[in-house]
């Protein structure tokens, strides 16, 4: 079975087998962690954390970088891509490790820690505009104007096979789970985890309050502006969610919990002091629906949570 977009194309499992194979060489398996929820003051269920912050770039988004650049013809003119940061840091490392050019645009709110890694890879960073949406809209002009391919964040057939294989591995790595957390900004890794399973799990979508993309666009019954604040914003508030992976969503994704900037700042702390994990905002927003009771599970339910990213700079190892 697969979910298909408005638009005819469709992601299935063997697909997402396929890129896995692909990229495989070029990405990290990453790790798992099984934890109890004791551990954070809540009910003694198990919590098995998909520790997605440890990729190359550090976030999931190396393996949609990837997919692009290996699964597309890529032009003399190289690769451009908008990006709150993660998503730019990642295609301008794979771009690096491939060998061709990347551009990356990103808006003012994208934090130091990112846009330092993303010339740290050699890419060239244009910073302006106040939100993703400026900076997607300057990555097209570019595109049209130098020829080079654009990678987008999410809303692209290969990003989502990318991210997807997220889902394949922690299928492998823990296949009792009951449930899986998962942040959502654009939607490219909650729709390929969704494509992935395909309803063999409980999915859902976890997003700040102040950026409600998938909330506003599950109400509308399609993608629709939303607002794009939060502490989270350069990795969680793009203007809209995709367009290809809504489909998947409406289809295998259970409920969207909303989570405040409040929540996600306790579980970043909260992680840090029970599993000295370092998480950027976005990257602890899933854990925060259930360290902060948006998601409260049965007393034997086995739920996974996707720790997707660790660019931030809130640990300066340089100042002790």
């Amino acid at each position: 079975m697969s979910a298909a977009s408005a638009s005819g194309i469709s992601i299935t499992p063997e697909q997402i087998e396929a890129t896995c194979a692909v990229i495989r060489p070029h990405v990290r398996l990453t790790p798992i962690l099984e934890a109890s929820g004791a551990d954070f003051g809540l009910g003694a269920f198990p919590v098995v954390f998909k520790l997605e912050h440890l990729q190359h770039a550090g976030s999931f988004k190396a393996r949609g970088a990837f997919a692009n650049l290996l699964l597309r013809d890529v032009p003399p003119a190289g690769v451009v891509a908008a990006s709150g940061g993660n998503h730019g840091a990642a295609v301008a490392y794979a771009a690096m490790r491939r060998g061709v050019s990347a551009r990356i645009f990103v808006p003012n709110v994208s934090s130091q820690a990112k846009t330092a890694r993303i010339q740290a890879y050699g890419a060239e960073l244009v910073v302006g505009g106040d939100r993703y949406a400026d900076a997607l809209a300057a990555s097209e002009a570019w595109a049209a104007e130098s020829g080079a391919l654009q990678v987008h964040a999410y809303d692209q057939l290969e990003t989502l096979l990318g991210q997807g294989t997220v889902g394949l591995e922690l299928s492998q790595q823990a296949p009792a789970i009951d449930t899986l957390l998962v942040p959502v900004g654009g939607g490219g890794l909650l729709g390929g985890i969704g494509a992935w399973y395909a309803g063999r799990v409980k999915v859902i979508g976890v997003e700040p309050t102040e950026a409600p993309t998938l909330t506003a666009a599950m109400g509308a019954g399609r993608p629709v502006d939303a607002p794009a604040g939060s502490i989270a914003a350069d990795s969680l508030a793009p203007r809209r969610v995709g367009e290809l992976m809504f489909p998947i969503a409406r289809a295998y994704v259970e409920e969207v919990i909303l989570v405040a900037d409040a929540a996600i700042r306790d579980a970043q702390e909260s992680l840090w002091s029970a599993l000295r994990l370092v998480l950027e905002p976005g990257g602890a927003a899933a854990f925060a629906a259930l360290l902060g009771g948006g998601y409260r599970p049965a007393s034997n339910e086995r739920v996974g949570v996707i720790l997707s990213g660790a660019n931030t700079s809130a640990v300066d190892f340089a100042a002790h």
